[in-house]
């Protein structure tokens, strides 16, 4: 039954889902299907079916961050869902996963598909070096200009 209750949420996106319900459904695939791992992530956004927001506080995402993603704080993020399509995947991420897991089920309860970098952005600093990240901005560049 979880499955289908997913799949009609999915269907009806724009339709919230509180917390409660939410917790009652979870199953193993919920837990599989929350998680996104770096390189799937940097392919969504390549093929531009998903925007990644990066949760951490203003001061982090000036120190470093990477230019593809928005940053939103975690503590910002209510009052600004606007600025996130519902016609896409939302991507949280922060360096672990914990903030992101946490913005990734605040996302879900209001009605958006979402996911949490598993793998965190300290893992996707690593990938993008050198040829992978010279290959990746190629791609998302051409993207952009399709």
């Amino acid at each position: 039954m979880s499955v289908l209750f997913f799949l009609a949420c999915e269907l009806l996106a724009a339709q919230s889902i509180d917390l409660e319900s939410y917790v009652k459904h979870f199953d193993y695939q919920e837990r599989k299907d929350m998680k996104i791992k770096s390189v799937e992530m940097l392919n969504a956004l390549e093929e531009g079916s998903a925007v990644v927001i990066d949760i951490r506080f203003r001061e982090e995402y000036e120190a470093w961050h990477m230019p593809f993603m928005k940053n939103i704080p975690l503590n910002e993020l209510p009052s600004r869902l606007d600025e996130l399509p519902k016609d896409k995947l939302i991507i949280t991420a922060c360096p672990h996963n914990d903030r992101a897991n946490l913005a990734r089920i605040y996302l879900i309860t209001k009605g958006y598909r979402a996911k949490y970098l598993n793998d965190g952005l300290l893992k996707v600093a690593e990938y993008l070096r050198g040829e992978n990240a010279k290959e990746f901005m190629q791609e998302l560049d051409q993207g952009a200009h399709k």
